[in-house]
């Protein structure tokens, strides 16, 4: 079955489609909703130990970074406003492999985050209450959900799945409300710890990059930096329930990534200059950085400087702020699931949808999925790098599929356009790739097996479902099985983490750079030379927009 008749097939016989409900305000405020989440409530601390005061020149570092893969997501964005666009791009200009490839890495990392976000939210209200244990793992501590804490963990789930239920209107006027508080919490915080205490003295006292550039870089994959920028995809995400997405994708895309880099950087200096500095002197630098109820950095320095009002705020924010992020992923991972069906790439029934415009049955999916995670795996801590790798390794795709379209389509109409030529996509490609390899080969391997096991079920599927689109190896696996299988080998022969965890550590900090910027060269320049041809390319975008017309006209019937 082609695309272009699975489209038609849904619009008539698979429920209603998704509803354009969500205005520029509410686009931009799921994006930026979806990016303060858990990561600053425990980023500032994290990055501090591992790159010192430094850890400003990460944030700024991988807020650029980020912004590059957001201009990229921004123009396709606008040219193809669809639910789940981050899949179903690579399927327009490459085919059913790769779009399949892109699918399965995303939805690895988007359903593993709302579980994610709600322990976050639990370690922090265990001040309360007894939802997580403390245990050292490898010498570090973590915190793994109790009974009580597993059954909490239950109903936030289910609560993020009632709401769902109701619909994406329903979903953009609780969190409008959600991000108007997170905002207000997280510049209060700012604004407080410049004014009660700033000690100039700990940006230099036990130096200003203790770990070098390596700090500073690790810092910025494994931290949770990068982690917490990652929400601007919800712009992407509902593109395709957006009123006016030539208007709307583009602000809400970039706009993100701009305001809350900024709010994180100032956060950074706050926090670093608000310390005592015994507690510094005590800790013994930066590396070791710890002090009583760190569980909660934020809420204990705030307890440190008197401040007992801001830290029952903030305590109260641990639970809100990761608790709406969690229920932003809970709709994004229904959609991408969404998408992923009507690519032709998982069972059709995921493809389907209420009168209320819901994919409920991707919904049960991810609810059940999220059951899963809350099981004694890893803390948010151990947790984070992986997700962020995830979720950069399939936003790397984007620039390659703009690539293409450029070539093959170089007169389409794009409402927004990424300047430069192909300065700023590979550039963005480059800096996936950097992301990834900096999260260290402790990660990296784990995300070889989890994509290892996509490629497994791939022709298990393809074996026992029915009307399965063809794969497209020729245009997708000719990039995408050397791109993985490199990113992997480079890894394992680079320096990262530091000390080793059975990488071999022949790549430098000064050698690793250049080899993936070459490595990123080769792998763009075969993307470019295997895209679908023009005809096939033409077919999907008529699809889609296809798509598209059906929704609007859905919209002008109810």
């Amino acid at each position: 079955m082609t695309t272009a008749t699975q489209a038609r097939g849904h619009s008539q016989g698979e429920g209603t489609k998704l509803r354009r409900h969500v205005g520029i305000v509410g686009l931009l405020f799921a994006s930026v909703g979806s990016i303060i989440g858990s990561g600053w409530l425990f980023g500032a601390l994290n990055a501090a130990q591992q790159a010192g005061p430094a850890a400003i020149i990460s944030w700024a570092l991988g807020g650029v970074m980020i912004l590059l893969i957001a201009l990229v997501y921004a123009e396709l964005g606008t040219m193809f406003p669809l639910s789940g666009g981050v899949v179903r791009f690579p399927h327009l200009a490459f085919g059913s492999f790769a779009s399949y490839s892109a699918g399965w890495i995303t939805w690895v990392a988007v359903a593993t985050t709302a579980p994610i976000e709600v322990m976050a939210a639990l370690q922090y209200a265990t001040k309360y209450a007894p939802f997580t244990s403390e245990h050292t793992v490898n010498g570090e501590i973590v915190h793994t959900l109790t009974a009580l804490g597993y059954a909490a963990a239950v109903v936030l789930m289910a609560l993020f799945v009632v709401v769902n239920y109701f619909g994406i209107r329903w979903f953009a006027r609780i969190n409008n409300v959600l991000v108007g508080w997170k905002i207000f919490i997280i510049l209060l915080v700012v604004a407080a710890f410049l004014l009660s205490a700033f000690h100039t003295e700990n940006f230099t006292s036990h130096g200003f990059r203790p770990e070098g550039w390596h700090g500073v870089f690790t810092a910025i994959a494994t931290s949770g930096i990068v982690f917490s920028y990652l929400g601007f995809r919800q712009g992407i995400e509902l593109a395709g329930e957006t009123d006016n997405p030539r208007r709307n994708v583009p602000i809400a895309v970039v706009g993100s990534v701009v305001i809350t880099g900024l709010i994180y950087i100032a956060l950074q200096v706050a926090f670093i200059g608000a310390l005592p500095p015994s507690v510094i002197s005590d800790s013994g630098g930066w590396a070791q950085l710890s002090f009583e109820n760190d569980f909660g950095p934020l809420a204990a320095v705030a307890t440190l400087l008197g401040m007992g009002w801001l830290a029952i705020l903030l305590y109260i924010d641990a639970i809100v702020s990761p608790g709406d992020t969690g229920l932003i992923y809970t709709t994004v991972t229904s959609r991408i699931s969404y998408a992923m069906a009507r690519n032709g790439n998982a069972p059709k029934a995921l493809a389907r949808t209420t009168n209320r415009g819901v994919p409920f049955i991707s919904l049960l999916v991810t609810f059940v999925v999220g059951l899963i995670v809350f099981l004694p795996f890893p803390s948010w801590q151990q947790l984070v790098g992986f997700i962020t790798s995830a979720t950069v390794l399939s936003f790397a795709s984007g620039p390659l599929v703009l690539a293409a379209l450029r070539k093959r389509l170089p007169e389409a109409e794009r409402p927004f356009r990424v300047p430069g030529g192909h300065v700023l996509p590979f550039l963005a490609f480059w800096a996936s790739n950097l992301i990834v390899y900096w999260s260290g080969w402790d990660i990296v391997w784990k995300l070889a097996v989890a994509v290892a096991i996509g490629f497994v079920l791939l022709p298990v599927y393809h074996l026992l479902g029915q009307d399965t689109p063809k794969l497209d190896l020729r245009s997708g696996a000719s990039w995408v099985v050397p791109w993985l299988v490199g990113l992997l080998v480079i890894s394992w022969v680079g320096s990262y983490p530091e000390p080793a965890a059975g990488n071999l550590g022949v790549l430098g900090f000064g050698t690793a750079i250049p080899v993936l910027f070459v490595f990123s060269g080769l792998i763009y320049a075969l993307a470019l030379r295997f895209p679908l041809p023009r005809e096939e390319i033409e077919q999907h975008i008529e699809d889609s927009l296809h798509e598209s017309e059906v929704e609007e006209e859905t919209l002008q019937s109810t």
